[in-house]
C-alpha cells in the first residue's frame, strides 16, 4: 500500500528554521517525482517544490527559492524540505505529493491531480 506520512512542522519566529520529512512506503522512490505544496486558511493551494526520483533535480517556486531546500534519502525513502529564513507568510498546512509523472510543471499547478499525497503537516510562524 501506497503512503506518504509527514513529519517536523510546528511553531517557529520569523527568521526561523523547520525540516519537513515526508516518509514514502509501498513503492520505489527512484520511479516517481516528489514535491510539497501549502495551503493556508482562505487561500488557494500553492505548489513549494519539486524533486526528481532520479536524478535529484530541483525546482522552486519563486516566494522560496534562496530559502528552501528540497533533499531525499534513498535507504531511508524520505524525501526532505529544509526551509530557512521563514516570514509568516509561509504559515500553511504542508503536504509532501508524489506522482509517477510529476515534474517541475507540478509546483505551478498546485500538485492538483497527482496519485498520492500525505496527511499535512502545519507550520506556523509567528511571534
Amino acid at each position: 500500500q501506497v503512503q506518504l506520512v509527514e513529519s517536523g512542522g510546528g511553531l517557529v519566529r520569523p527568521g526561523g528554521s523547520l525540516r519537513l520529512s515526508c516518509a514514502a512506503s509501498g513503492f520505489n522512490l527512484d520511479y516517481l517525482g516528489y514535491g510539497w505544496f501549502r495551503q493556508a486558511p482562505g487561500k488557494e493551494r500553492e505548489g513549494v517544490s519539486y524533486i526528481s526520483g532520479r536524478d535529484g533535480s530541483t525546482y522552486y517556486e519563486d516566494s522560496v527559492k534562496g530559502r528552501f531546500t528540497m533533499s531525499k534519502d534513498k535507504a531511508k525513502r524520505t524525501v526532505y524540505l529544509q526551509m530557512n529564513a521563514l516570514k509568516p507568510e509561509d504559515t500553511a498546512t504542508y503536504y509532501c505529493a508524489a506522482d509517477p509523472s510529476a515534474g517541475p510543471w507540478h509546483v505551478a499547478r498546485g500538485w492538483t491531480y497527482v496519485t498520492f499525497w500525505g496527511q499535512g503537516a502545519p507550520v506556523n510562524v509567528s511571534n
